[in-house]
């Protein structure tokens, strides 16, 4: 009976090598394959893993058998021989147990975990290598997802808009991620810095808009690609299309080359549309804290509706709140700002500020721009009303 139940343990045992031997050379046979793709690594992380744990309960059994130990000082026995770590608590004393640590362990265990090691050194570099490059799977939520990237200066650019974002109190600490095939070779340090992710692809292609998260983002802005082409807007449009096939169009912040494309994103339930203004991107920062204010940002870059005019307007103390009330009843416009006496322009001053300035800086309407004396006349027609009304009351 014994020698039957010898028999039969080492046919185990060498089944066990030569599974082990076939093993180890086609891992060394295929090492550099092996590792074109994460997905590669993995399998070969549950192999060697697999492989690996087989052996280490083949020599638990072995001790069990030969040195007549119980399982779990047999297994304490094969940790800390196969990690080489040799308290000296436990040994195989037999010859046959000794020559099984000899073969199971030293011959083929240490050898996997190195393999196993070296598999898991791979893969936190091919991991580091996807996010570097932008084929991560952030799998990202409440998000701003920022779509394409201008044609010149795109670092210079981001890195003033995304500082812009970080300034708001409202998205000091909101994850901002950039898609695009514009970084292929991974971000700018001078955005990473910034808290930036990259998704390397195109928003037009279905998989890459899901591996950005546009569905969870809180903001989702379109940039024009060539902010000089009327062309790049037939590219806004269709990514647009793709938002709104999702119903994201209330989440969307696009770029318009040609006014006149506006109209068709609007029927894309588009929340805001403007035009690119590479100098100044701080206008799309307002569209998120403050919506509408992009509006009147826009507007007073272009004549279309309203455009500021600086009117030399004597001042000699009024109070601006009164300067401002005078020329608005009037129907004329709304100050803005006034220039000191020394050219110093004062923006948006307190309404109890008393004005020493040599012009007023006014919002007026393209189609009805008022006279430098309808200014004046307004000023002064208001102060002399408010003249009257003190003298009044003053009187007993």
């Amino acid at each position: 009976m014994a020698e039957i139940i010898s028999s039969a343990g080492a046919c185990v045992y060498h089944a066990a090598m030569n599974s082990v031997s076939r093993f180890i050379k086609h891992h060394q046979r295929t090492r550099h394959a092996v590792y074109q793709t994460e997905a590669n690594i993995i399998r070969s992380l549950k192999r060697t893993a697999m492989t690996l744990a087989g052996l280490v309960l083949v020599h638990t059994a072995a001790m069990v058998w030969l040195e007549g130990l119980g399982w779990w000082p047999a297994f304490w026995l094969t940790m800390t021989t196969l990690t080489t770590v040799g308290y000296g608590d436990l040994s195989a004393q037999t010859p046959a147990g000794q020559l099984a640590t000899i073969l199971l362990i030293y011959g083929a265990g240490i050898t996997l975990m190195t393999f196993l090691v070296s598999d898991y050194v791979d893969y936190r570099i091919a991991r580091r290598e996807r996010i570097r490059t932008g084929h991560w799977d952030w799998n990202m939520a409440d998000h701003i997802l920022i779509i394409n990237a201008p044609k010149y200066n795109r670092e210079a650019y981001f890195w003033r808009m995304i500082s812009q974002i970080r300034q708001s109190k409202e998205y000091a600490d909101t994850p901002i991620m950039l898609l695009n095939e514009e970084f292929a070779d991974g971000l700018p340090d001078s955005l990473r810095r910034l808290g930036v992710v990259h998704v390397n692809g195109l928003a037009s292609r279905p998989d890459d808009l899901k591996r950005a998260g546009a569905e969870r983002a809180c903001h989702i802005v379109v940039l024009a690609r060539d902010e000089y082409s009327s062309d790049s807007d037939s590219y806004t449009f269709d990514v647009c299309y793709r938002l709104f096939e999702r119903h994201l169009g209330p989440r969307v912040i696009a770029e318009v080359v040609e006014d006149e494309n506006r109209e068709r994103l609007r029927d894309l339930k588009i929340k805001t549309m403007l035009r690119p203004i590479r100098s100044y991107p701080e206008i799309i920062v307002r569209s998120m804290v403050a919506p509408g204010v992009e509006l009147i940002i826009e507007d007073m870059f272009t004549h279309a509706n309203d455009h500021t005019v600086r009117y030399p307007v004597w001042l000699e103390g009024e109070r601006w709140a009164d300067v401002v009330n005078a020329v608005v009843q009037s129907n004329l416009g709304t100050p803005l700002a006034y220039v000191s006496k020394d050219g110093v322009v004062a923006p948006h001053p307190d309404g109890d500020d008393r004005v020493h300035a040599q012009s007023i800086l006014v919002l007026v309407h393209t189609e009805k721009v008022p006279s430098i004396r309808d200014i004046q006349s307004a000023i002064e027609i208001h102060f002399n009303m408010r003249l009257a009304d003190i003298d009044k009351d003053e009187q007993p």
